[in-house]
């Protein structure tokens, strides 16, 4: 079923691309035959907006998922840690990688973006420095994220799907779980119970991955239309050019670690990385990334620690992004900052990067306030507005891969991994992902 859905999702990929242009390159005709009261723009933006209701019906059947099975899945790993120290050497290798991959990624935008330079000589019209972007600033500063970090009430994070409140929910409760022992042990296998439904959920949402993949780039493409990609081709190639050397980097780290196997890695986490790609959402890879790394061989509390805690300081593709757009927007105002002032953008965006989980448009929103701070003009950001849903493709992409080889390098400083599913069970099968039995529980 996973094979099949790849094609599946990416064909509707394809689909949607000439969907998209068919519409666009015939708004005028097709305003006069179904809205002749309305003008082209709105026509287009109304056919923009019904093919989203598609798009949105599936990222919320994800975000439906997403809450229980974070849940579920981290208390699952952490009380099959066997003990606090188990658990307290895994955290501080797994945050050890990310502020690696953090300062990698970062720093990868920022050398790019000055070698490529391709905000210089833009042939666009640019925004009014005192324009309003748009972007809420608001919604994100060091204060609120420190006091948000912490749920006030567990349920009330699940309902909300504030993923970070959630792990941090469910530290705890795998903490006091491992703490109790023997008692806990019907507790965790009603836990365990409840990954095996959520990932058997997950198997019936995933089959309406490729309508909401159709809808999404369909309406992209008709509203803005394929020109949009020309004219921020420099840009676009640019980022994505970064993109590529970062997934090398990743996979030669993680070709490192496991040798050979790294190309069966790529294999598995294909069908997620495509998923995300298509969607322009992490999130909605979530479960496909879970179960990839099941096959892959990675321990399930190892995956079920690390990936949920990816998610919100882990976002390597987000990472990248906010150094080469703020350079780039600087570049296109004329604006020189000094290797001093890269260094500290880069230092500012390692920090401010890691609360960006569960804000709205979240990359966007970090930019704001770094253009702010280096008294860049923040109506710059309406420069990529029309583009970043393209961008956001690959960067979510990225996430997943940065997130999986997270995953597998932790699972191998801890140990050997497990042995990968056969290709039987891969296409015939559901993986299990409940941990083995752990010492205390």
């Amino acid at each position: 079923m996973a094979k099949r859905l790849t094609w599946y999702i990416l064909a509707a990929l394809v689909l949607g691309l000439i969907t998209g242009w068919l519409i666009n390159a015939n708004a005028d005709s097709l305003t006069n035959l179904l809205a002749p009261s309305s003008d082209t723009e709105t026509f287009l933006k109304n056919v923009a907006y019904y093919f989203g209701i598609i798009t949105t019906l599936f990222l919320r059947l994800i975000k439906m998922i997403i809450a229980p099975l974070v849940f579920a899945t981290l208390v699952a790993g952490v009380a099959h840690m066997g003990d606090t120290a188990a658990l307290g050497r895994v955290g501080a290798r797994t945050m050890a990688w990310f502020i690696t991959a953090s300062l990698v990624s970062l720093t990868l935008g920022m050398l790019l973006v000055n070698f490529l330079q391709p905000g210089v000589g833009l042939n666009l019209p640019l925004p009014a420095a005192n324009a309003a972007s748009g972007i809420d600033r608001s919604s994100f500063d060091l204060a609120k994220f420190v006091t948000h970090v912490v749920p006030a009430s567990g349920i009330q994070a699940m309902a909300e799907n504030e993923i970070l409140q959630i792990v941090i929910f469910a530290l705890f409760i795998g903490v006091a779980i491992t703490a109790v022992g023997e008692k806990a042990r019907p507790l965790v296998r009603g836990i365990e119970g409840l990954v095996e439904v959520m990932l058997t959920v997950t198997g019936y949402v995933m089959r309406f991955a490729p309508f909401a993949v159709f809808a999404a780039v369909a309406a992209s493409i008709a509203e803005n239309g394929p020109g949009i990609i020309l004219t921020f081709g420099r840009f676009i190639g640019s980022f994505y050019l970064g993109l590529f050397i970062l997934w090398a980097f990743l996979f030669g780290i993680a070709f490192l670690a496991v040798g050979r196997r790294v190309s069966h890695l790529v294999r598995y986490v294909r069908d997620p990385l495509v998923l995300a790609f298509s969607t322009a959402s992490s999130e909605a890879a979530y479960p496909r990334t879970l179960e990839a790394l099941d096959k892959f061989g990675v321990p399930p509390r190892i995956a079920s620690f690390v990936l949920p805690l990816g998610y919100s300081f882990n976002l390597d593709g987000s990472m990248m992004y906010m150094t080469f757009a703020t350079i780039f927007i600087a570049q296109a105002y004329g604006i020189d900052l000094s290797i001093g002032q890269e260094i500290l953008l880069l230092l500012t965006l390692m920090v401010t990067s890691k609360g960006i989980a569960g804000v709205p448009r979240a990359s966007l929103v970090v930019i704001a306030g770094s253009l702010a701070m280096f008294n860049i003009p923040e109506a710059g950001l309406l420069l990529i507005l029309a583009v970043d849903h393209f961008l956001d493709m690959g960067r979510s992409a990225t996430n997943v891969v940065g997130n999986a080889v997270a995953s597998v390098l932790v699972a191998k400083w801890e140990g050997p991994l497990d042995v990968e599913e056969s290709p039987v069970i891969e296409h015939g099968h559901a993986p299990s992902h409940v941990p083995p039995p752990g010492p205390n529980v």
